[in-house]
């Protein structure tokens, strides 16, 4: 992203209007009034003069300008980013209007030719159909309420200009400040991908904003999304975001028990996970993990609740229960001591409840023994409202200042909007933010604390590489044949059975001799072998094997049998699933006939590292049957974790495979066998 566009010395605004209710009226008032420092042009062939500014005919008139401000119908824009490109030395460019890509063909014709000419000369198109941008430099929007800037605010980029006034809505009431705003529109060249990187290689740690947030509707670049995502928070930051609509890769066909599973929201919430990015799904949601984030950090989910109220009090303790979150129980001498000191009948058993009567300085001393003497304690939500009986400013005074001086984090919530609404004001003036709502509070702070760092992986096991490749090179499209799945579980170093493929009676009678009995034996052909009757086991003799061969030939599609020696243990999988655009989704769980029927699976993006796989495994709800119930034995978990890492290394070796199912696993404490599997590659 060019200076130009955050940090212009000079800005035209094209379709500039004396009409405040056009967007070209408007972002040209909230630019005048946010104190622009540098030259400010307007362009209107119907004006003279714009709000006291002189107005020019067309961008021909224009001196040189570094950012250019569109407010002009689609199909003249074109013609005008032509020339300031070329002729004015303009690298900036935000493009208000509607019309583009988001209407049709046509519209994308003429969002394509506009940034050809931007790309050309090396410059920064946000937009089109957007609201444009804010930054400490200039007030470059036209729609929302205008929030206060700071320089340790939010950060806010969003793919929808109304969703982004909407948030600014909730939030600028409840204190939030924000650092910068984008409005991406169309994001035709600019996506929210390119303004994560933009705040990741302009970061100072001494200025920096350390929370970001995001409201995303398409995902172009997931790559460079993770890449600056992860860097940002390795810098100290936190993201919070909403991923809106669904990815185009879960529309396609899939004929894998993986890809059936993987639905097209998975792939955006690995992506998450895997940068560490803390995902909402709403408005309110958003604004109330933003308002969280800017406390101080929350280190551990041991919380003290605190509150004159008891209803809302028991709400947040349920609320911080279901989400695993503790309310420890306070004992000792300390807590004698701190109920001494206050009125007859409250409790500080945890949830704190020092009654209706409870005054500041009561709560002021709570906060002090909650941050001095109770070493159960990693925070305090403080819950306070007022009946109208008594005036809440000396209260909000005491909260204001122990949130400055306290080592651990307080969170207020301040429900009374109306009653306390001057009291209220005045806190968030002296440079607060609150809750007024304290399910909404416990949530969030479970969510922020509960989602992961991020995780890189740099310790995939070996595999035999050259032979993968061998095989892939000089495989065709569709699944491969066993005898080609076979030497790729043989390369990426995955057990499983003796077996062989015939479709001849004689052939598979000579090799089950060699194999030995008890065997399995399957229909080679169709996908899902159990669904035709296509698997039948426990075959004891040569009888059984013939009988057994010639009903499996009989199924429609049938190519060949194979057998392979009997094996017992826990059913599990592992299963990939290519997404265009985010590479391979790794899913594993309990396996069988039971992925579709019980879907209980977890998953991540590849590359996996061990932590991953092994929280994969651990995520499960069927976990305990991993670890071994009522005497049965579990699945060693880390030769469980290292196949999960054996499948990502050798997704990345062959990254042509599309679909892939290891299933079932049979999974014991001494090891992992592939009963069955199937690749299908796409070229």
């Amino acid at each position: 992203m060019v200076r130009e566009i955050f940090d212009p010395k000079s800005i035209a605004i094209i379709g500039a209007s004396n009409d405040i209710t056009k967007p070209g009226g408007r972002i040209l008032k909230n630019i005048i009034e946010g104190n622009f420092q540098g030259s400010l042009y307007a362009v209107n062939p119907k004006e003279d003069q714009v709000q006291n500014l002189k107005c020019y005919k067309s961008v021909d008139e224009l001196p040189n300008v570094e950012l250019a401000v569109l407010a002009i119908a689609a199909k003249f824009c074109p013609d005008s980013v032509r020339i300031l490109a070329k002729n004015k030395g303009t690298k900036g460019f935000i493009i208000l209007s509607a019309g583009f890509s988001e209407v049709g063909d046509e519209g994308k014709k003429i969002e394509q030719e506009i940034v050809e000419i931007i790309n050309e000369h090396k410059g920064t198109l946000i937009g089109p159909n957007c609201i444009g941008v804010l930054t400490p430099t200039y007030q470059g929007v036209f729609a929302g309420p205008l929030p206060k800037l700071e320089p340790k605010g939010v950060d806010f980029v969003s793919g929808s200009g109304a969703t982004a006034c909407f948030i600014l809505e909730l939030a600028i009431p409840r204190g939030l400040s924000f650092a910068s705003v984008y409005s991406v529109g169309n994001s035709a060249q600019t996506g929210v991908e390119d303004v994560l990187r933009h705040w990741d290689e302009t970061f100072d740690q001494a200025t920096s904003s350390r929370v970001k947030i995001m409201y995303l509707e398409k995902i172009n670049n997931p790559e460079l999304f993770l890449k600056h995502s992860r860097s940002l928070i390795e810098k100290g930051c936190r993201i919070a975001a909403i991923k809106a609509g669904t990815t185009e890769a879960g529309s396609r066909a899939v004929s894998s028990h993986t890809g059936a599973l993987a639905g097209s929201d998975l792939p955006v919430d690995a992506l998450f996970r895997k940068a560490g990015i803390i995902r909402c799904f709403s408005r309110s949601e958003l604004v109330n993990v933003a308002i969280a984030l800017q406390q101080k950090p929350l280190l551990g989910n041991r919380i003290a609740v605190i509150t004159h109220a008891g209803g809302p009090g028991v709400m947040l303790t349920d609320t911080l229960d279901k989400n695993n979150m503790q309310v420890p129980h306070l004992t000792g001498e300390k807590v004698n001591e701190l109920l001494s000191n206050l009125f007859p009948g409250s409790s500080v058993a945890n949830p704190i409840d020092f009654l209706a009567t409870g005054t500041a300085q009561q709560l002021g001393i709570i906060l002090d023994y909650c941050d001095n003497y109770f070493d159960n304690i990693d925070a305090s939500v403080v819950i306070f409202g007022t009946t109208g009986m008594f005036d809440s400013y000396p209260v909000y005074e005491v909260l204001h200042e122990k949130i400055r001086s306290c080592r651990k984090p307080i969170f207020p919530v301040l429900p009374s909007v109306v009653l306390a609404k001057e009291a209220a004001e005045k806190f968030i003036e002296n440079g607060n933010c609150i809750f007024v709502d304290e399910v909404s509070a416990g949530n969030a702070l479970a969510k922020i604390f509960y989602t992961s760092k991020p995780v890189s992986a740099n310790d995939l096991p070996g595999i035999d590489k050259d032979t993968i490749r061998n095989i892939i090179d000089n495989a065709q499209n569709g699944y491969l044949e066993p005898e080609k799945l076979t030497k790729i579980l043989d390369a990426t170093g995955i057990a499983h059975p003796i077996e062989f493929s015939s479709d001849k009676l004689s052939d598979i009678i000579e090799s089950a001799d060699q194999i030995g009995y008890p065997l399995v034996a399957k229909v080679v052909g169709p996908v899902h072998k159990s669904d035709v009757g296509g698997v039948i086991v426990g075959i004891q003799n040569e009888n059984e094997l013939s009988a057994a061969f010639e009903k499996l030939m009989k199924i429609q599609d049938a190519k060949a049998v194979l057998i392979q020696q009997m094996a017992s243990g826990t059913e599990i999988f592992i299963g990939a699933k290519k997404e265009e655009k985010f590479g391979h989704l790794v899913l594993c769980g309990i396996g069988g006939i039971f992925i579709e029927v019980l879907k209980d699976f977890s998953y991540a993006l590849s590359p996996i590292s061990e932590e991953e796989a092994l929280s994969m495994i651990r995520s499960l709800r069927s976990y305990k049957l991993i670890q071994g119930v009522r005497g049965k034995e579990g699945v060693n978990e880390q030769i469980f974790a290292n196949y999960i890492q054996r499948v990502s290394a050798l997704l990345q070796v062959a990254p042509e495979i599309s679909e892939m199912d290891i299933n079932p696993l049979l999974g014991s404490q001494k090891g992992l066998i592939a009963v069955d599997a199937r690749i299908k590659i796409e070229k």
